[in-house]
């Protein structure tokens, strides 16, 4: 019986195909994982329809969370019965990258989670936080992490700060709660008018359509009341760019974690230099930013915003729900 999802070559959605994985008894240092649910991200996507090249037979999904079945020799910090959350970068755990790329994320350069059993160095895991159910912890991984150093690592956000953030994805998300528990200002974009009201539930102060605002770094300044804001959650990349550059105020931080618009593209460097800002790429964080992502979960009660789950065996249908658009928050996938 298939209780695995495997990339064979050439990658698309049409050739995930349903797969056996023997389960592995775990050894020195390492943890086997009954893995109940993963969520999806950009990165997961561009390695299933082929953007992103790995190896015939891949097992994709960087972002994985179950429960400990045993644990290896000289392993301490988790015992069976915990449940755990997988960390994207394996060999990456304080400290500066590695500089090793995407060698040890799972779903690239090794397998991943779209399956019922991995085992993995116990260095690879964190404990999930506290009340949160396996698809709830299956989030932080990317996303989640990806928002916390952004913010909380990079941007050392304080209260009575303004962040904007742009969509309705998850790290997006991620950011607005954050911000919101951090005691920070939010202002929010979406092209859609529906969503925009979902985000003014989940506590934006302000949002803007940017589809009938198209000068939207303008108005975010304008919203701010400080002459910009002091944080941007930057995912478009080149397309979004330069309103963010307009949206900060002087000495104020973006943070690119995405290139939804494309990998390259004009920016008006010029203006990024008069206004003294701060551009700083992100891919996602280490295990300590993990760690500390889990601490304030546990500390604030913060829940991640959840679109829908599929299961395991439909893995492309969510991948083609994640390329429509018409998400709101993580799309995760149950794995039983």
């Amino acid at each position: 019986m298939s209780n695995a999802i495997r990339c064979r070559l050439p990658a698309t959605l049409e050739s995930l195909t349903p797969s056996h994985v023997e389960p592995r008894p775990p050894g020195p240092g390492e943890v086997q994982v009954r893995v109940r649910a993963s969520s999806l991200n950009y990165h997961d996507y561009l390695v299933v329809i082929g953007t992103i090249k790995v190896g015939e037979g891949r097992i994709p999904m960087s972002d994985g969370a179950g429960e400990v079945m045993a644990v290896g020799a000289g392993v301490t910090e988790f015992k069976a019965g915990d449940h755990v959350v997988s960390t994207f970068y394996q060999d990456w755990f304080d400290g500066q990258p590695t500089g090793n790329g995407f060698a040890f994320v799972p779903g690239d350069g090794i397998d991943g989670f779209a399956c019922q059993f991995a085992t993995v160095p116990a260095v690879g895991l964190t404990h999930a936080p506290k009340g949160y159910s396996f698809e709830e912890a299956a989030t932080l991984t990317c996303a989640g992490v990806t928002a916390w150093r952004a913010l909380s690592v990079n941007g050392q956000l304080k209260s009575g700060q303004t962040v904007l953030v742009q969509g309705t994805g998850g790290v997006s998300i991620f950011a607005l709660q954050l911000a919101k528990a951090a005691g920070a200002r939010v202002i929010a974009t979406s092209s859609s008018d529906a969503k925009l009201e979902r985000l003014r539930e989940l506590g934006a102060d302000h949002v803007i359509n940017y589809k009938t605002t198209p000068e939207w770094g303008v108005e975010a300044a304008r919203l701010s009341g400080n002459g910009g804001v002091d944080h941007v959650v930057e995912i478009g990349g080149p397309g979004t760019l330069p309103q963010s550059i307009q949206a900060i105020r002087y000495n104020g931080h973006i943070a690119l974690i995405g290139v939804l618009t494309g990998w390259e593209g004009v920016i008006p460097t010029a203006q990024l230099m008069r206004k003294q800002g701060r551009l700083v790429g992100i891919m996602v964080g280490h295990r300590q930013d993990q760690i500390d992502l889990v601490r304030a979960c546990d500390a604030t009660g913060l829940k991640p915003v959840i679109d829908r789950s599929f299961p395991l065996m439909n893995l492309a249908d969510a991948f083609r729900h994640q390329a429509s658009g018409t998400h709101f928050g993580k799309i995760c996938v149950s794995i039983p």
